[in-house]
């Protein structure tokens, strides 16, 4: 599946109801609140001695997935775009990749 096949399959369990800000907003909201889901499933395993439940995490990774998906689709942005800046940018700042003992690109000083 496209980023932009899963844009349009998360659009058709949108609200229609709402208006596109109440859309743009129950979205967004939506990430930071998924988000705390996440981060309680890495938390319990790190500091709690859970197991990982991978199957949990998955779901609460699909529940970011679409509300960021939503956060596209309601300010007719496009899910392919916004991955694919996001992929230049970092090429950009970390050409040979990531490296831990190197400064953060956009903190050196010249």
């Amino acid at each position: 599946m496209t980023f932009d096949e899963y844009q349009q399959a998360a659009a058709r369990t949108m609200n229609a109801s709402l208006t596109d800000d109440e859309r743009l907003l129950d979205a967004a909201a939506g990430i930071a609140e998924e988000a705390g889901e996440v981060l309680a499933h890495v938390r319990k395993h790190l500091y709690q001695g859970k197991a990982l439940d991978r199957e949990k995490l998955a779901e609460e990774l699909g529940d970011v997935l679409w509300c960021v998906a939503g956060v596209a689709t309601s300010a007719g942005l496009s899910l392919h775009a916004i991955a694919a800046r996001n992929g230049a940018k970092l090429s950009q700042r970390w050409p040979g990749g990531f490296m831990p003992d190197r400064p953060h690109p956009e903190l050196e000083v010249d």
